[in-house]
C-alpha cells in the first residue's frame, strides 16, 4: 500500500536546539497512528512540520506522493487536506460555535452560510453538539470546545487528521467525550496522526504506536508490539513510568 503521508529523515531545529533529528514516518490511508514519547520528544514539532506550520531544515515530506516540503510551496490548499488539531482550542471568543465552523469555509471556498448550514448541523448532531450551535465558547464545558474544535477542522473536509494532545487541557471527566469523537472518526476511515498520554485509547484504537526520543522515532509496532512487548530499553523504561 502506497503512504498517503510520508516523512524521509525529516529534520527540524530551533536555532542550536535539534527538534526533530531524522525522522522516518509512513502513514497509510485509513490508518490511526499514535506518537508517544516524553514531552520535548519533538511530537508536536512533527506534527506541526506535517501541517506546515514549520518549515524544515532537510529531509521530506510526502503526501499523496508529492514533495510538499519544498522552498517557495503555498501551504494554504494543503492544509484545506491536512487538518490540525491543538491542545488549546483557539476559537473566536465573539462568535458563536457555528461560526467558528463556517469561518474557514466560507473564506476558503467562498460558501454561503445558508449553504454550509446543512452540513454543519450534521457535523454538530454526530458530535453531540445539537444544542450547542449557537452557544459561544465561553458557554461551552471545555470538552465541547474542543469538539467544536474538530468539527471545525472537519468542515473543510480533509483526507486527514493531525492531534495534537487534544486532551491534555481537560478535566480527566472531560476527556472521554473527546476520545469517543476520535473513536467515531476511526470508524469512518479517517487518516490520523495523535500525539497523545492516552495510552489506553492508544491500545484500542491505533494500527501503529510511535514512540519519540530525542527527536527520532526509537521505536514503532502495533499496540500489542510496543506497549505490551517493547524492544527498546528507552522505551521500555519510558512505559514503566506511565503505566
Amino acid at each position: 500500500m502506497t503512504a498517503l503521508l510520508e516523512t524521509r529523515n525529516l529534520q527540524k531545529s530551533f536555532g542550536s536546539t535539534p527538534v526533530c533529528c531524522g525522522i522516518d514516518l509512513a502513514v497509510n490511508p485509513g490508518e490511526m497512528v499514535c506518537l508517544i514519547g516524553a514531552s520535548g520528544s519533538g511530537k508536536s514539532t512533527l506534527l506541526r512540520c506535517l501541517n506546515l506550520l514549520e518549515p524544515i531544515d532537510d529531509g521530506m515530506i510526502l503526501f499523496d506522493g508529492h514533495d510538499i516540503s519544498v522552498p517557495g510551496l503555498d501551504p494554504q490548499p494543503i492544509r484545506q487536506r491536512i487538518g490540525m488539531v491543538f491542545q488549546s482550542f483557539n476559537l473566536f471568543p465573539h462568535m458563536t460555535a457555528a461560526e467558528n465552523v463556517m469561518l474557514a469555509p466560507r473564506r476558503v471556498h467562498g460558501k454561503t452560510r445558508e449553504a454550509l448550514r446543512p452540513e454543519v448541523e450534521t457535523l454538530f448532531d454526530r458530535f453531540g453538539l445539537a444544542d450547542r450551535m449557537a452557544h459561544y465558547p465561553d458557554q461551552l464545558s471545555g470538552g465541547q470546545q474542543q469538539r467544536v474544535a474538530i468539527v471545525r477542522a472537519l468542515a473543510m473536509r480533509p483526507e486527514i487528521m493531525l492531534f495534537d494532545e487534544i486532551t491534555s487541557a481537560l478535566d480527566p471527566e472531560l476527556v472521554g467525550e473527546v476520545l469517543d469523537v476520535l473513536r467515531q472518526l476511526r470508524e469512518t476511515g479517517m487518516t490520523m496522526i495523535l500525539a497523545t498520554h492516552e495510552m489506553g485509547f492508544a491500545r484500542e484504537l491505533a494500527d501503529k504506536v510511535c514512540f519519540l526520543d530525542a527527536g527520532v522515532i526509537h521505536e514503532e509496532g502495533t499496540p500489542e508490539q510496543l506497549l505490551s512487548n517493547p524492544q527498546k530499553d528507552r522505551t521500555q523504561a519510558f512505559l514503566r513510568r506511565i503505566l
